[in-house]
């Protein structure tokens, strides 16, 4: 079982757009950060855990720079949920 990278904008848009019965999680950070590493291995772990009710994408900020102003992408990585196309906070 593999998390799958959206490589564009459009991509990205589709994923969130086309669910509408699960939770879409992105982290949204680089590949090679350590942070980001440790992320994607607990997303990996818990990915077919939970893929009836929420499916994991990963983008590469540099790769896909079209959110890191509208979504304030600062930080080495970022995960961010989405549902019925909506941004959902999860404290």
């Amino acid at each position: 079982y593999m998390l799958q990278h959206l490589h564009n904008g459009w991509q990205v848009d589709q994923a969130i757009l086309s669910e509408e019965d699960r939770t879409v999680v992105i982290r949204f950070g680089h590949d090679w950060d350590p942070q980001c590493m440790v992320m994607d291995e607990v997303l990996y772990s818990i990915a077919e855990k939970v893929k009836n009710f929420a499916v994991v994408y990963l983008v590469d900020i540099t790769e896909v720079p079209d959110f890191n102003k509208m979504y304030e992408l600062y930080d080495p990585c970022t995960i961010m949920f989405f549902f019925r196309n909506k941004h959902i906070m999860i404290d």
